[in-house]
C-alpha cells in the first residue's frame, strides 16, 4: 500500500480501473475524476488511476457508439492497490450464468491478496462470480439487484442502499452512487477534508450515506406541496443544539407524522438517521480542522456528550474521536481502523 505524504518513501495509491467491451463510459470515468483530484500539503498526487483491459492494449467497446483506446493490460491489475470494476453491458455467462469466461479469469487472477475491491452498478457481478463476495453483503442497481441474488444466493444482497463499504470489498449501486462510493473511499483513506475539496470541484454533494435509499420514492416534490428542504437548513444551522422532531417539523407547518413521511420520500432515510449523519459528518469536520477538545467538539456537534460523540463515531467508523483526529492531523494517509461496514448499520465485518 502507499505511504503517507511526509513519508520520503511516499508513492500515490494506485487505483487500477478494469474496463471490458460494453463498459459504460460515464462509469468509467468516475475514478479518474475522483481519485485523480486529491492531493496532498506538497501539491503531489494521493492516487494514481490508470485503465486496463483483460486483453492486450488496445480498443474497448462501450455501450455508446464509439471505443475507447486501453493503453494497459490485465498484467496492470498486479500492481494496483485498488481495483475498481465499472458497469458493463456485455458481461455474458457472468450475467446470465454467474460464471468467469477463461479470459476474464486469467485477468482478475493477477490481482493480489489484500487489494481492495470495488465496483459500480453490475460490476458487482464480476466480483460476485470471482468469489469475492461469498458470504458478504453487496448491493447493485436497484433493477439488477433480484438477478444478483438468483445468481449467487450466498450474497446478502441490499438493493436499497446507495453503497455497502465491507472493508476491502466495496459495492455500489448504478451511475451516481459511484461517485458516492468514490467519494466515500477517499474520506476514508484521507479524510473529510479532502473528500469534500474533491467534491466541490467536481460539483456533487460531498456527502451521501451509504445507507440511503437508492429509489426515492419523491425525487423531486410535487411543486404544490410543501418540502423538508426549509427544515433541513433550519437543523443545519443549529446541529449544536438539541433539535426535536416536532422542531423541525413546526418549520414546515406539518405535523410530525406527515412531517416523518415527507421527509423519507424526499431524502430517503429518517430525520433522526439523517440528524445524526449530519452530526458524524460536523464531528469529523471539527476533530479535523481545529484542537477544540473532544468534550467541545461533540457539543458543537450536538451530541452533547463525549461519550455519545465517541459511540456514534464507534458506529459509523469503529474508532474512537482521538484515534481519528490522530489519524487525519498532520496530513496523515489513511484511516488504520478496523473495517466497517456503511450500509446505514455500522456493524463491523
Amino acid at each position: 500500500m502507499s505511504r503517507g505524504p511526509g513519508d520520503p518513501e511516499f508513492r500515490p495509491h494506485r487505483v487500477v480501473v478494469l474496463a471490458m467491451d460494453g463498459v459504460l463510459p460515464f462509469e468509467l470515468g468516475i475514478p479518474h475524476r475522483i481519485f485523480g483530484r486529491p492531493r496532498d500539503t506538497e501539491g503531489r498526487q494521493l492516487y494514481e488511476v490508470v485503465t486496463c483491459s483483460i486483453r492486450p492494449p488496445g480498443p474497448v467497446r462501450t455501450d455508446a457508439d464509439f471505443a475507447v483506446q486501453v493503453e494497459h493490460g490485465p498484467e496492470a491489475l498486479a500492481t494496483a492497490d485498488t481495483v475498481i470494476v465499472p458497469a458493463s453491458y456485455e458481461l455474458g455467462p457472468v450475467f446470465e450464468q454467474g460464471v468467469l469466461t477463461d479470459e476474464l479469469a486469467a485477468a482478475l487472477a493477477h490481482i493480489r491478496p489484500g487489494t481492495r475491491l470495488a465496483s459500480i452498478c453490475t460490476g458487482v457481478y464480476v466480483l460476485a462470480a470471482a468469489g469475492y463476495l461469498d458470504g458478504r453483503p453487496a448491493t447493485t442497481h436497484w433493477a439488477d439487484s433480484d438477478r444478483l441474488q438468483r445468481l449467487f444466493p450466498q450474497i446478502r444482497v441490499d438493493p436499497d442502499v446507495l453503497f455497502i463499504d465491507d472493508g476491502d470489498v466495496l459495492t455500489s449501486a448504478g451511475v451516481a452512487a459511484g461517485i458516492d462510493l468514490c467519494l466515500h473511499m477517499v474520506r476514508h483513506d484521507h479524510g473529510t477534508a479532502i473528500a469534500t475539496e474533491v467534491a466541490r470541484r467536481t460539483v456533487v454533494p460531498p456527502h451521501r450515506d451509504g445507507g440511503q435509499a437508492q429509489y426515492i420514492h419523491r425525487p423531486v416534490p410535487d411543486p404544490q406541496q410543501s418540502t423538508t428542504t426549509s427544515a433541513r437548513a433550519w437543523a443545519l444551522g443549529r446541529l449544536h443544539e438539541p433539535i426535536q422532531l416536532r422542531d423541525m417539523a413546526e418549520q414546515e407547518a406539518m405535523s410530525v407524522r406527515t412531517f416523518t413521511r415527507r421527509f423519507r420520500e424526499e431524502v430517503g432515510v429518517s430525520p433522526g438517521q439523517w440528524l445524526t449523519q449530519q452530526r458524524v459528518e460536523r464531528a469529523r469536520h471539527l476533530l479535523e480542522s481545529t484542537d477544540r477538545s473532544v468534550d467541545q467538539v461533540a457539543h458543537d456537534a450536538g451530541f452533547g456528550t463525549a461519550q455519545s460523540m465517541r459511540q456514534h463515531l464507534q458506529a459509523a467508523l469503529g474508532v474512537t474521536p482521538t484515534a481519528y483526529r490522530r489519524t487525519f492531523r498532520a496530513g496523515s494517509a489513511g484511516l488504520d481502523v478496523p473495517s466497517r461496514r456503511q450500509d446505514g448499520v455500522g456493524t463491523p465485518r
